[in-house]
């Protein structure tokens, strides 16, 4: 490992794991800064969670270089583990105890844990604190195990797919909670399938396909080094609708000037999104 890698909280270089005949993780190359919220995308399948289980300690290598917080995840010891949290695509809270004797159960893991009633309450789930697990929702429960990754204050925490069954105001009061993280300086890795979500909390992304990342940057980007052209959309004085794919909108929009003497009937210019350079990334972009 280098001098720079002592900037980093995880720092991983070549690293691959195969099962059976299948690569799961093809010489993955990943860094990330301390204190930073970093995005992992990519299908089902592209080796997402076999890479962050390499990084929690739970899954082992077949090669590469790895570091997360100063130390190998392989031979971490339980002080090293305090430090990181996780929160998995599967349930992990046992049904029969309440949320709150659940947390508060989890906290005592931690030498230095966040208060359980604040934890509680950041998940939003502070009416449903006396309640037992497996009287939750989907969505609830979903919820608490983010309650579980957090509870311990860690400096890292690992997210797979957080808010899968989340309902649209359960999503946004997570992604307040983790900015709030963010800026407190937990440093953040995120599984997600939302780009929505990815594009509102990442600070960087990796695009993961086959098992190697095909891209790498901030969000804005990915899309101006990917996005394929912008699209100038306006009405004709009959009614139907002119299109134009270009690379130079600007000078599109300039000759309908000409054209219409000023004013342009319903225009509109549509650049790329980042789920449009998602899919492309990964080949699933649709043919024209």
């Amino acid at each position: 490992m280098t001098a720079h890698a002592n900037e980093l909280a995880v720092h991983v270089r070549g690293l691959r794991k195969r099962y059976g005949d299948v690569t799961a993780v093809d010489g993955i190359d990943l860094g990330i800064r301390r204190g930073e919220v970093f995005g992992l995308l990519g299908p089902n399948g592209a080796g997402k969670s076999t890479t962050v289980e390499i990084l929690q300690g739970n899954r082992s290598r077949d090669a590469g270089d790895v570091s997360v917080l100063g130390s190998d995840p392989s031979t971490g010891t339980r002080a090293w583990r305090s430090r990181v949290g996780i929160v998995w695509q599967d349930e992990s809270a046992p049904a029969e105890l309440t949320v709150r004797e659940t947390v508060r159960h989890f906290a005592r893991y931690y030498a230095r844990p966040r208060d359980p009633d604040e934890v509680i309450g950041l998940v939003g789930l502070e009416e449903k604190a006396g309640s037992r697990i497996k009287a939750l929702s989907g969505g609830q429960r979903r919820r608490l195990d983010v309650a579980l990754g957090v509870i311990g204050d860690p400096e890292l925490l690992l997210l797979d797919e957080p808010t899968t069954g989340f309902d649209p105001g359960a999503r946004r009061r997570f992604w307040d909670l983790i900015r709030k993280l963010s800026a407190e300086g937990t440093t953040i890795l995120l599984t997600t399938h939302y780009l929505e979500e990815a594009e509102a909390l990442a600070h960087r992304l990796a695009v993961i396909a086959k098992g190697q990342v095909v891209a790498e940057g901030e969000p804005a980007t990915l899309r101006d080094r990917y996005g394929t052209e912008a699209t100038v959309q306006w009405t004709e004085p009959d009614g139907t609708q002119g299109r134009e794919h270009t690379g130079t909108p600007t000078r599109t929009i300039a000759g309908l000037m000409r054209r219409f003497d000023g004013e342009i009937p319903g225009l509109r210019v549509s650049r790329p999104t980042l789920e449009d350079v998602y899919l492309r990334l990964t080949g699933q972009e649709a043919a024209p």
